[in-house]
């Protein structure tokens, strides 16, 4: 009688650890079919750049992958690394050849030694608005002008907004005799070496990252930057003066690793071209509001003088900056440059 009550509870037992097993194993292929791909299958994009997310490249990016997430309902992955968590200005661009990351978004500035065309965005008072930028850009022309960058290990895919620039130094910033003696932070350009030169001040060409402490530390006394940059960066906590001057465009040129984007599936690219093309005109829209917003803000914060040229103040500066756009000629081209507005 005992040996039959101990084999019912052993089998009873047994049942009960199998139902269980069958019951886990249930779960987990709930859980698998909720991930969709499983990692070996999924396809990782890994988008590299130096500001914040909060400004507009940031928030681009991060909308780019969201977006591509949802449309290839998973098996693409773009990973955002933003603030230079990865490679910062001098590193990101090896790292897109040698496909450490598939994505960058560098300023036009820092391309224009593989592009020399590029040169042309960094030139003072070419554009007056972003409705000219985008004119330019959207024209044959400027289309034309973006298929040609790419290089066997680059591929431009599109151009996004930052804003125009405005200075900021610890002195006053209304003629360009003011200049004379500064040192500015630039990015790499020969054309904003030539710009500052032109103006009797001194460059200095530095990572972006490290632009605060240098301004902090007065390794440079001044800089110029677009309102979100300026903003997202706190740079107008340590200058003391802003001189809203739109002097200048700044755009991104959106880059991939050539090799790894032909070698996508052709659907899963059509859809990444799909999606960055609606992003792009997505970008234009809050980039143009953003900086708006953040120059209110800086202004609204009491921490800076801030200064707005007259018209009278415009076309000095305008006059002062014209013959850079002359030595850059043989660079750029004339055709290129009568192509602009």
């Amino acid at each position: 009688m005992q040996t039959i009550t101990t084999s019912k509870l052993l089998y009873a037992l047994l049942l009960t650890v199998m139902t269980l097993a069958l019951l886990l194993s249930g779960c987990q292929n709930r859980a698998l079919d909720l991930e969709q791909v499983g990692e070996d299958e999924r396809i990782v994009i890994k988008f590299s750049h130096v500001v914040s997310e909060l400004t507009p490249k940031g928030l681009a990016a991060r909308r780019f992958a969201e977006l591509v997430h949802e449309r290839t309902d998973g098996l693409v992955e773009v990973q955002v690394y933003p603030n230079s968590q990865l490679y910062m200005d001098g590193e990101e661009v090896d790292a897109l050849i040698n496909n450490n990351v598939q994505m960058i978004a560098p300023a036009t500035a820092k391309m224009t030694e593989f592009f020399p065309e590029l040169l042309l965005f960094d030139l003072p008072f070419l554009f007056e608005d972003f409705e000219q930028v985008h004119r330019f850009i959207d024209s044959e022309g400027g289309q034309k002008l973006l298929d040609k960058f790419q290089t066997d290990s680059m591929l431009s895919l599109a151009m996004w907004d930052n804003g125009f620039k405005v200075m900021t130094a610890n002195r006053p910033l209304y003629t360009p005799d003011d200049f004379a003696g500064l040192r500015f932070r630039i990015m790499p350009s020969r054309v904003l070496e030539a710009q500052f030169a032109q103006l009797g001040a001194q460059t200095r060409d530095m990572p972006f990252s490290d632009v605060y402490a240098a301004l902090e530390r007065g390794t440079v006394n001044a800089a110029e930057n677009p309102p979100s940059n300026l903003y997202s960066k706190r740079f107008y906590m340590v200058q003391e003066h802003l001189t809203v001057s739109n002097h200048g465009y700044l755009g991104y040129l959106v880059l991939t690793n050539q090799t790894f984007w032909q070698g996508l599936p052709e659907d899963i690219r059509e859809i990444l071209e799909e999606t960055l093309a609606e992003v792009t005109q997505w970008e234009r829209k809050i980039a143009a509001e953003q900086n708006k917003r953040d120059l209110e803000r800086i202004i609204n914060s009491g921490e800076i003088e801030v200064h707005y040229l007259s018209e009278a103040e415009k076309a000095a500066w305008r006059e002062a900056l014209m013959p850079v756009h002359q030595m850059f000629l043989p660079d750029i081209g004339t055709e290129l440059l009568q192509g602009t507005p």
